[in-house]
């Protein structure tokens, strides 16, 4: 499904956070929305998911302003998961799984087969159905995040939006968690992520947002787009673009003051 912002501007108050954004992720894309922490990447994610009200413009889901959605409707449609979600420590995986059914239920309806049978999928989808009698305390960062997917996965949702999803998890979680969304993405859903790690945002996404002061600084393929002058702009700190040789994909990283770097012994690892 579709997700179009059009002219988006949204506020805290007198404060200006995402000025007059436009863009249309498609159907079945993957895209990363990057930049510097203050720069709105986190509101303008509330605000396409219908959580925060556009101060002017709208976001358009598939052909239909959001805003003219019921919530319910949205949530049949539409995932979204904040930076820091919160739930009991004791919920176990499937009771969190479980919870993700509730946009698809009346107020007195029992669980029918498809529900059933949507978190089963989510739990798979996810990777998680080894961790199903887990209590959500008991699990690592990764384990948990996961966890958290399966929930916004047994929406049965055609969009799903997340807030640094690999935030605060060591590589090998990063990995498994942008592996279960890129395996998701390739079965067609589309995908929003807000992403803090440009390496991480270069070898996942399709295609990188930068935001900018509320602004949309550049918008296309990582391949094509991460250029050091213009990463410099968004960050304001010198990069270095590197190309895996594998994949041809780039490898952004910061420039530091070589002063302040230790210096490698010739031949041999540093000292």
């Amino acid at each position: 499904m579709r997700l179009q912002t059009e002219n988006l501007t949204l506020a805290y108050g007198n404060r200006t956070v995402v000025d007059a954004v436009s863009f249309a992720v498609e159907a079945g894309e993957m895209a990363a929305i990057v930049g510097p922490n203050g720069s709105g990447k986190s509101t303008l994610l509330r605000g396409m998911a219908r959580l925060q009200k556009p101060v002017h413009g709208r976001v358009l889901l598939g052909e239909t302003d959001i805003r003219a959605l019921a919530p319910r409707t949205v949530a049949r449609q539409l995932a979204f998961l904040p930076q820091s979600p919160e739930a009991a420590v004791d919920l176990t995986v499937r009771e969190l799984a479980w919870r993700g059914r509730y946009p698809h239920q009346g107020i007195l309806q029992r669980a029918t087969r498809a529900d059933h049978e949507a978190v089963e999928w989510a739990m798979g989808a996810a990777d998680v159905e080894h961790l199903t009698e887990r209590p959500l305390g008991s699990l690592s960062g990764g384990e948990r995040q996961r966890a958290w997917i399966a929930l916004a996965l047994a929406q049965q949702p055609r969009v799903l939006l997340l807030d640094e999803p690999t935030s605060f998890l060591d590589i090998q979680h990063q990995v498994e968690v942008m592996h279960v969304l890129r395996r998701l993405n390739r079965e067609g859903m589309t995908v929003v992520a807000v992403l803090h790690d440009l390496v991480v945002a270069a070898r996942f996404a399709d295609r990188a947002i930068a935001i900018r002061r509320g602004r949309v600084e550049f918008d296309g393929a990582p391949c094509r787009v991460f250029e050091p002058e213009a990463l410099e702009r968004v960050f304001a700190v010198p990069m270095t673009v590197l190309t895996d040789p594998e994949t041809g994909l780039p490898v952004p990283l910061p420039r530091p003051d070589p002063r302040l770097c230790p210096a490698a012994r010739p031949g041999g690892p540093p000292a």
